[in-house]
């Protein structure tokens, strides 16, 4: 396999969270709908929120690598939802089948050979494909993260 078809190939194991951490899946399966919306003690979110902020992030990583009319959101406000529960089932669904359909997005842009990983973004700042796709692999396995330990604290996570 040559130099760059490997460094695709361990971007998306990292996308897919593969090596070392929970997957996207793993981190919201048999988690029951009455506590997506629960902060537990001492924490300032829920796991909606925090599915609810990565899905947005994440699409706005991809946003701003494919979109050369790219204009930024405003931070915080635009990141996070307004509130901890989501407002109905449709929407926590909604929000699971955008999270992996922003994931393949950015998985195909990263398979693709005609991407040019290292060629800076023309609308950004020095930007290139391959920082936003390791941006988006760092920041979604941070609060997969998070997630678990909501879980846990809320007597939600597998045992292990």
């Amino acid at each position: 396999m040559d130099s760059d078809a490997s460094l695709r190939q361990h971007l998306l194991n990292l996308l897919d969270a593969r090596q070392a951490h929970a997957t996207f899946g793993d981190a919201i399966a048999g988690l029951p709908a009455d506590l997506r919306g629960t902060r537990p003690d001492g924490l300032p979110y829920a796991p909606w929120e925090l599915l609810e902020h990565i899905r947005i992030a994440q699409h706005d990583i991809l946003d701003f690598c494919r979109n050369p009319d790219y204009t930024a959101p405003d931070w915080p406000d635009d990141y996070w939802p307004d509130t901890p529960a989501p407002p109905s089932e449709a929407a926590w669904t909604e929000s699971v089948r955008r999270f992996r359909a922003d994931l393949q997005a950015m998985k195909d842009l990263v398979a693709d050979p005609d991407t040019d990983l290292y060629a800076e973004i023309p609308h950004g700042d020095g930007q290139t494909v391959l920082r936003e796709a390791l941006l988006v692999a760092d920041h979604n396995a941070y609060h997969l993260g998070q997630l678990v330990t909501v879980r846990r604290l809320l007597g939600a996570w597998p045992a292990e």
